[in-house]
Parts: structure tokens; sequence; C-alpha cells
């Protein structure tokens, strides 16, 4: 806990994902909570999704060589010219969308500044911005920074999986809808929106008049049939989607912070205009190393099917163990229900996950709004991270065995 500070937007950021206590006080993510709970307890660190390994040789070579090169001061604004040459070539080869790399591609500091961006851009004071629930924090920070309202559209366990309300998403639009932020594969649950639910999305979002922000980092790590559609396919989406991804999670290189975002022409300006401002550039020499290996698809593809092994071995782990499993068609995240073993309180247990099995796990409802009725039905679901070694999971899931099984 921190406390009480100024005045100012930063405590609408802390109350949109739970930070801020009723007298002011404000704690620490539910992330860094748990991380530095893991290193000081000696936990195995199954809640931050990041990889212990790096990513392809290629890049890192690529970048030791743009440094060398002396490509060390700022790169241009929207972004090296060779980046946003593959980042179009990479949409049209994957899912047929033609981009004007110099008028529909802007190269952001992640797809976290590409999401701030967008939604700063578009949405203010007076208009709504509507995303799924549970949500990946970054999205309602940027939503309070913006002014906008949130408002939410349920994704609830079903059949084994996470399902979106279509009902409520629908009942969850208005007049005042500017947008909606989607985030498909999707952290926290490992859902992949089907095309009947993105077409849902396309219905209100032309039916409203509002732009989609998509937020698809996770494309290429998708498992079994499961099959990513980004919603710039859509009949009647190309011109009001906002595309951000990024070559983090693809590449395995999440600190470098290389993301991007694809669009009309004007819908990007729009973009471009707020972005300068934020950062301006970075990554110079990264850049170009991410612009050679993109064109590499079979480094994702060998990530997808190693990561869908190291799924199965934590599904069936947590399984064994007592959870209830909801198994995840993409990301690198699956969620699992605590109530078999009667625990109802997920953020609770997580607390108490080091002590209990010498594990860590993030509390699903931590990705809602604080008391809304979606965190109410997820009180008692926990996401645990498969983007780890084996002999880490394997040590992961015989903790949590012992413990509960």
């Amino acid at each position: 806990m921190t406390t009480v500070g100024p005045p100012g937007p930063w405590q609408s950021v802390a109350r949109s994902i739970g930070l801020m206590s009723g007298d002011g006080t404000v704690a620490a993510t539910i992330f860094a909570e748990m991380s530095a709970l893991a290193a000081r307890t000696g936990a195995v660190n199954l809640g931050q999704g990041f990889p212990d390994v790096d990513g392809p040789q290629a890049a890192k070579d690529a970048a030791i060589a743009a440094i060398r090169a002396g490509r060390n001061q700022y790169a241009p604004g929207d972004g090296v010219p060779e980046l946003r040459r593959a980042v179009a070539d990479h949409q049209h080869r994957h899912y047929g969308i033609d981009l004007d790399p110099d008028s529909e591609v802007l190269v952001s500091t992640g797809a976290t500044e590409g999401i701030a961006a967008s939604v700063l851009a578009l949405a203010g004071p007076g208009d709504e911005v509507l995303t799924l629930e549970p949500f990946y924090d970054v999205h309602a920070a940027c939503i309070a920074l913006s002014g906008a309202t949130h408002v939410t559209a349920p994704l609830l366990p079903r059949d084994g999986t996470f399902r979106l309300d279509v009902a409520a998403l629908r009942a969850a639009a208005s007049a005042r809808t500017r947008v909606i932020v989607i985030n498909t594969p999707h952290n926290p649950t490992g859902a992949v929106l089907t095309p009947a639910e993105l077409e849902a999305v396309a219905a209100v979002a032309r039916e409203h008049d509002a732009v989609v922000v998509t937020d698809e980092v996770y494309e290429h790590l998708v498992y079994d049939d499961a099959r990513h559609v980004p919603v710039a396919t859509l009949p009647g989406m190309r011109e009001r989607t906002l595309t951000v991804s990024s070559s983090g999670k693809t590449f395995s290189l999440t600190g470098w912070k290389i993301g991007w975002v694809s669009g009309p022409a004007d819908l990007i300006t729009a973009v471009r205009t707020v972005k300068q401002f934020l950062t301006f550039t970075s990554g110079a020499p990264f850049q170009p190393a991410i612009a050679e290996v993109l064109a590499d698809d079979a480094v994702p593809r060998a990530l997808a099917t190693s990561l869908a092994e190291r799924r199965d071995l934590v599904c069936e782990g947590l399984t064994a163990a007592g959870f209830e499993v909801a198994v995840p068609a993409g990301t690198y995240f699956v969620s699992a229900d605590a109530s078999p073993l009667g625990f109802d309180d997920a953020t609770e247990l997580c607390r108490r996950l080091p002590e209990l099995a010498g594990v860590v796990a993030v509390p699903v409802p931590a990705f809602c709004a604080p008391g809304s009725t979606t965190s109410e039905a997820l009180s008692s679901w926990v996401r645990f991270t498969y983007v780890k070694q084996r002999d880490v999971l394997e040590e992961g899931m015989r903790r949590l065995g012992k413990a509960f099984g």
C-alpha cells in the first residue's frame, strides 16, 4: 500500500482496476503483489505471464547488428519503413487484409501504447467504451484516463470453456457507445472468440456506429481446431476497426515493446496524433530486427505447438489437484475454478497459495470491475500461466497435487 496522493485522473485509473481502497490508499497491482510473494517465498511463479526463455536468435542478432550499424537515435514517429511494410505483408499473408504501410500502419511502444493511443484518440467524457469482462487491466485504465464510461459484457464459463454472453453485449451497447475494445485470443480466460461471437460484436458496432479496437497480441498462439479471425475481415468492418498486435508474445520478446496498430488511414491519423505525444517513438534498433523476423511463420508455429503441450500438462495437473478447468484455446493462460476444493474467494486463495502449495497464481476477479456481477460469478476462479519451461510447470503441478490432490 502507498499513501494517498494528490487529486487527479490517476485516481480514476486506480479505482478502475480496484487498486484504491475506501480510505484512498493505493495498492500495487495484483501482478506485482503476486510476483513479490513468489520472490519472498520461493514459490513457483505461475502468476505473471512472461516467457522464461528468449525469442529467436535471428531477432537478437539483427538487433545487435542494428545497434552496431548506428540505428540508435529516434526512429520515425510512424515506425521504420521496413517494419511497417512487414506488418502490412503479415496482415495480407495471414488474413488477406490489404494495407498501405505508409498511411494504415503505425508502430507503437508495445500493444499497450497502441491501445492507449486508440482509446484516448476516440473516446472522452460523455462517451461509453464497451469491453468484454474479464478484461486486461490496461483496457480499463486507458478508458479511465480518457474520461469515458466503461461498460462491459461478460465472458462466462460454459461447456468447459468461456463464451461471450451475446444478449448482454447487445444490452450493454447504447447510443453513447463510441468504442468497443475486444481481446481475442482472450487474456485471462484463454477463449478464442468464434466467428458467430465476432459477428455479434461487429453487428453492435455497425448498429451504433462504433469503432472496434481489437487487441490481437496472441493471434498466433491458438491451439487444436481454434482459428483466430480478425474483426477487420468481417463485412463492413475494415473501415471501423483498429487492429493492435505486437511482437512480444509472437516472438517471446516481451521486453522489446515493439507493437503496431493498423486500420483505415483516417483512424490511424487520429491515433498517430495522440501517440506522438506519448512516447513519440522507441526501440530504434529493435524495429528493424522485428521487421526481419516477422516473415518467419515457422517460429510462432513452433511456439504454439510447444505451448499446446505445456497447456495440456497444466490442465491435467490442475484437474488432478481438484480444480475445475476451462481448457484454453489460445494465449499463455488457463483459468480454473477453485470452488471444488472449498475455496470461494480466489484472491484470498492466491495470497495463501504459496503457503499451502508453494505456487503463485493470479485471481481472475482482478480482471473484473470491482463488485461487478461478473466478478461475483468468477469469485473462485484463478489464472495460471503455462509459458514457462516444462520442468517449472511439472514442479508447480507436483506441488499442487501434493497439497490438494
